[in-house]
Parts: structure tokens; sequence; C-alpha cells
């Protein structure tokens, strides 16, 4: 089992920045990739970011790529999602999830490819 806690949402108007982090505890070493994913109402979760435990190596959505940075401390077993130039269409709960289930590849982007989830934050982006 891999537990998942989420920090760092808020409030904050477009064009500013927020950090949310990710905590991991429990069989951390089984962890192959870590994600970010996001759901606003009324919408599916969408894939935001992903980064492979070991390798650091780091995939995001088209919609962030140059605004969203996705990093890792392995060993603090925490994951960072840093966002900057917010827009309104951010706004949604972010949630980080664990893969232990691949062992190599691509880090998958679709909810169904993580096995653990956190509780979520919410992120506001007014206009």
């Amino acid at each position: 089992q891999v537990q998942l806690v989420e920090s760092g949402g808020g409030l904050v108007q477009a064009g500013g920045s927020l950090r949310l982090s990710c905590a991991a505890s429990g069989r951390t070493f089984s962890i192959y990739a870590m994600g970010w994913f996001r759901q606003a109402p009324g919408k599916e979760r969408e894939f935001v970011a992903a980064i492979s435990w070991s390798g650091g190596n780091t995939y995001y959505a088209d919609s962030v790529k140059g605004r969203f940075t996705i990093s890792r401390d392995n060993a603090k077993n925490m994951v960072y999602l840093q966002m900057i130039s917010l827009k309104p269409e951010d706004t949604a709960v972010y949630y980080c999830a664990a893969d232990t289930f691949r062992t190599d590849g691509t880090p998958p982007q679709r909810p169904r490819g993580y096995e653990y989830w956190g509780q979520g934050t919410q992120v506001t982006v007014s206009s």
C-alpha cells in the first residue's frame, strides 16, 4: 500500500503561481512513477504531468507545457508541481497518483494507469 497526501492548493489570481506537494508513505520503494491529474466540475479527470521515480524523466500535457514543472525528492518521498502563469481554466481539484505496477517504459498518462491516489487539493484561479 502507498498513501498519498496533497497540499498547497488555494486561491490565486490569473498569472500567479502555486506549488503543490504530494507526500508519499508506505511501500514507496515499489513506486515506478508519480503523476498529477486534475478534475474540474463536470469534466473527466485529466492528465497534467508525470515523473519516473528513479530516472526523473518528465512528461506533460500540452496545456501545461512551459508553465508547470513536476519534480521529486526521493529522499523525502515527495513530488511537487510548480505552477506558474496560472489561468482560470487551470481551476480544478488536483490529485497526485502513484504507479507501482510498471517496471519500465513511459509513465502512464491515463488515470487507470495508477493504483494509488491522494484526496486532492483545490486550485482556484480567478480572472
